[in-house]
């Protein structure tokens, strides 16, 4: 299962705001002028509206407003049931998602089993090109929506392994067993779409039509906004506590957060770190420190016979100074780490990187010579999105040059909206910014997807690949645990890209509202009251 991630994603962590893309913030008026019962939220502009079309966290933001999935992951990370009235199995490969009656789309129409397995087929048909793709690669029939010839059409355009059975019954038959796919179904990837939404994709990506407690409340307004109204035919488990959302798409957070100070905006879900001490003070109670499963890593191009050494690749992890960066470009708030996995997820590990993520200038430099050095320039890759991925590549930059001797460093800051495609592409010439943000709460959302079967380093191994297989098939989260460990292990001594830092997120907002519930799952909005 899996996977590429979309761009936006790779940028910055889930429900975060940075720098990415967009013009100007609208920075708009006072809250009176947004009208009664509405609140404002600072975001970043999306790349798409369409569920199972974009795995960007700023999408994902106002798809968490706009749509139910079938469960949700609570603020403890625990499954809990939401569209849906049970998900169960007898062997973990074929699973029987029971719909609860009753739920409406925006427009109307009621959601059925058939409402998920229609959104399915279009996420997983290859020609659509969606980015969620392959978050249904596991589901039988799904070679058969994307061939691997070159050239050659798909035989089908539906999952043999999705039977509708009635009304409030899907069936879904795995490739093979997969204990953690309950816990998956909380991504908003797999939220159900009406039929409306086939009559014009494109159209419907501008004004989508979900099943949450928000309806979208006129056009998208490209790079200045986003609005959002209560859904009075909602039926589900969270009704909306306020009459209206307002996304204000911003192009800095920066700015973002100097209008939370002016009340111009109400919640900003990122602080930017080096205002997190004053945002402290001066926000008191309204300061909201949150864990985050948001994960930086420094990945290597393995593809390229430069950097086929493990001993190198080492070498430059242990030549880095995690916590020196972290304190100097982020205030000290984020954790520097020596895991594969945030501390969130069952299974981590402190320490799992052992020696190979410690900071020692020596060793790296006797083991740098062991490996033979490094030849040509040294490319380091990261995008525009933010300032603070160019100032902690600056500070890897000076680490190489004093600590290994490398001299020829460069940069390559790509745009942020040809960030991904880049390194799809494998266009990349030397180690790049990876950035994952957690979808569920599971090992398996980690290791599979950025160490699997098509990673973008350019990396196979057989021995994590059979570890992951036999992890994904034991039958609990606590049985595969050791399995996902040991798989972590060999991505590890291998370090074909290596662990830097995990996030730490600071939320804040105003005084005009109360109700919030931000956690590492979800901002909650619908929790939201306007005083």
């Amino acid at each position: 299962m899996k996977k590429a991630r979309g761009a936006a994603v790779l940028l910055a962590a889930a429900l975060t705001l940075g720098a990415c893309g967009g013009s100007s913030g609208n920075t708009g008026g006072d809250q009176a002028k947004q009208g009664a019962g509405q609140f404002s939220v600072a975001l970043n502009e999306p790349d798409h509206l369409t569920p199972g079309n974009t795995s960007s966290s700023y999408s994902i933001t106002v798809l968490q407003a706009l749509f139910d999935t079938l469960v949700v992951i609570d603020s403890k990370g625990q499954t809990q049931m939401r569209a849906a009235e049970s998900v169960t199995s007898q062997d973990q490969k074929t699973w029987t998602i029971k719909i609860k009656p009753g739920q409406k789309f925006h427009n109307g129409e009621p959601v059925t089993a058939e409402s998920f397995a229609d959104a399915w087929n279009a996420a997983a048909y290859g020609p659509n090109a969606w980015t969620n793709n392959y978050y249904f690669a596991n589901i039988e029939g799904y070679d058969k929506l994307n061939p691997e010839a070159e050239g050659a059409k798909p035989a089908t355009d539906k999952l043999g392994g999705l039977k509708v059975v009635d009304t409030t019954t899907l069936e879904v038959r795995l490739t093979a067993p997969f204990s953690q796919f309950p816990i998956t179904l909380a991504y908003t990837g797999f939220a159900p779409m009406p039929k409306a939404a086939f009559a014009d994709l494109k159209a419907y990506d501008q004004k989508p039509i979900g099943n949450g407690p928000f309806g979208l409340d006129g056009d998208w307004a490209h790079n200045k906004q986003i609005k959002l109204k209560k859904f009075a035919g909602y039926a589900g488990v969270r009704p909306a506590r306020s009459d209206a959302v307002l996304f204000k798409l911003y192009a800095s957070r920066d700015t973002a957060y100097t209008d939370l100070r002016a009340n111009k905006v109400d919640l900003l879900q990122t602080i930017p770190p080096a205002s997190a001490g004053e945002a402290r003070k001066l926000l008191g109670d309204r300061f909201v420190p949150t864990a985050s499963g948001t994960m930086d890593y420094l990945g290597f191009p393995v593809f390229d016979k430069r950097f086929q050494n493990a001993d190198l690749r080492k070498a430059i992890s242990m030549a880095i100074d995690r916590q020196g960066i972290v304190d100097a470009v982020y205030n000290g708030t984020f954790k520097p780490m020596a895991s594969l996995l945030a501390p969130l997820v069952p299974g981590y590990r402190e320490n799992a990187c052992g020696e190979a993520c410690v900071y020692d200038k020596v060793k790296a430099k006797a083991l740098f010579d062991k490996a033979g050095g490094l030849t040509g320039t040294l490319n380091l890759y990261f995008s525009n999105a933010d300032p603070s991925y160019e100032q902690w590549m600056q500070a890897v930059a000076n680490q190489l040059k004093e600590n290994l001797g490398i001299t020829d460093i460069q940069f390559r800051k790509i745009p942020a909206a040809d960030y991904l495609s880049t390194l799809r592409a494998k266009k990349e010439d030397g180690p790049y910014r990876n950035n994952w943000v957690m979808d569920y709460p599971s090992p398996q959302n980690y290791l599979e997807s950025m160490w699997g079967a098509g990673n973008r380093m350019g990396w196979d191994n057989k021995q994590f690949n059979d570890l992951i297989t036999k992890a994904n098939a034991a039958p609990s989260m606590d049985a595969s645990v050791p399995l996902y460990q040991q798989a972590e292990d060999v991505a590890l001594a291998e370090m074909p890209m290596i662990p830097l830092w995990n996030w730490q997120d600071q939320a804040g907002y105003s005084n005009k509202i109360t109700g919030v519930q931000i956690d590492p799952y979800s901002p909650n909005l619908d929790t939201i009251t306007v005083k």
